[in-house]
């Protein structure tokens, strides 16, 4: 899943270690997101939705789409 994290942390002058402190995880989690290494779970991707202060879909993005029957 593709997501706009580093895009939103640096438009608000973050590190990832300041986001992940405001997030109450590892910056080792922000940067696996970052790199599309680590799928967040649905609980984090709340909380970064309400801190960036925009929907989850604008931050990550999910290019699956279901199988034609």
């Amino acid at each position: 899943m593709k997501n706009r994290v580093k895009e939103h942390r640096e438009g608000q002058g973050w590190s990832q270690g300041e986001l992940a402190r405001r997030l109450g995880v590892s910056r080792q989690t922000i940067n696996a997101v970052e790199t599309d290494k680590y799928d967040p779970s649905l609980p984090l991707a709340l909380r970064m939705a309400k801190l960036f202060a925009v929907s989850v879909p604008e931050i990550f993005i999910d290019d699956w789409e279901p199988e034609a029957e």
